[in-house]
């Protein structure tokens, strides 16, 4: 399966990240968490973003941080060479998604959970 980054990973599993983490495990794709909080996910270790861990052949950035956390990011995550970036509901970010689609990333306004369900990810 393609790879899959989980932007704002969380262990609490009333937010929507650890939903989208489980469900993307479930669906057995290829995940790297990513978060500010240490824990894991289903026994997969959610990585220190400010680390900035290289991470290769990503396919899918998903993202589950608001616009006003995303632009220290942004070279980040263009440097992980993504094929697309999800922005879920809240994440929606115009700048951002220019950025992305100038270096000829797919960018998708859409709720990765809803994706999964309806087999369109």
């Amino acid at each position: 399966m393609k790879k899959s980054v989980v932007v704002g990973a969380t262990p609490n599993q009333a937010r929507y990240a650890n939903l989208a983490a489980r469900m993307l495990a479930e669906y057995n794709h290829d995940t790297v968490l990513l978060g500010i909080q240490k824990g894991e996910i289903n026994g997969n270790k959610i990585l220190d973003i400010r680390e900035r861990p290289p991470i290769s052949d990503v396919d899918t950035i998903t993202l589950y941080i608001g616009p006003p956390r995303q632009p220290e990011w942004y070279d980040y995550f263009l440097g992980l060479k993504p094929k697309r970036i999800i922005f879920n509901p809240g994440t929606e970010n115009p700048e951002f998604e220019q950025l992305a689609q100038q270096q000829g990333v797919e960018t998708l306004e859409a709720c990765t959970l809803v994706l999964l369900r309806s087999r369109q990810y």
